[in-house]
């Protein structure tokens, strides 16, 4: 499996698991999203150049760094505004921790949250209610 990414192998009994690097990242890529509070998560220029190219990646914005025992995550989010930033910020950590350790059976050693950026909501302006003609002669 020279292809250039890191693998984590387990073995299974009856042979070996190889876990892609890839495929973790990804993984925890899906769990932030599901975190209310949670915009998007942030990409560097190259992973937007990709995109535009054709090349999709579900793992935007998630750096994952994996050693014989343990796998540690770095998660780049966009929180959106009106959300308190340390509490979407612990549920990044604890829904990814989870969702890693349950799909992969890795060890999680830490998830690093850096909030990058924060998604102003577009709500529709309402017009202020004018009187009408009837109304203001009253």
């Amino acid at each position: 499996m020279s292809d250039g990414r890191d693998y984590v192998s387990t073995d299974a009994g009856k042979g070996s698991v190889n876990i892609s690097e890839d495929v973790v990242a990804s993984i925890a890529a899906l769990a932030v999203s599901e975190v209310e509070g949670v915009g998007g998560l942030a990409s560097s220029i190259g992973l937007d150049i990709a995109e535009l190219l054709g090349k999709k990646n579900l793992a935007k914005g998630i750096k994952i760094t994996m050693s014989d025992d343990a796998v540690s995550i770095d998660a780049f989010v966009i929180v959106r505004y009106d959300f308190r930033i340390p509490e979407v910020g612990s549920a990044v950590q604890d829904t990814v921790a989870t969702a890693v350790e349950s799909m992969t059976g890795l060890k999680v050693s830490d998830v690093n949250v850096h909030v990058t950026g924060i998604l102003l909501d577009k709500k529709p302006v309402q017009a202020e209610k004018k009187p009408s003609p009837e109304e203001s002669s009253q």
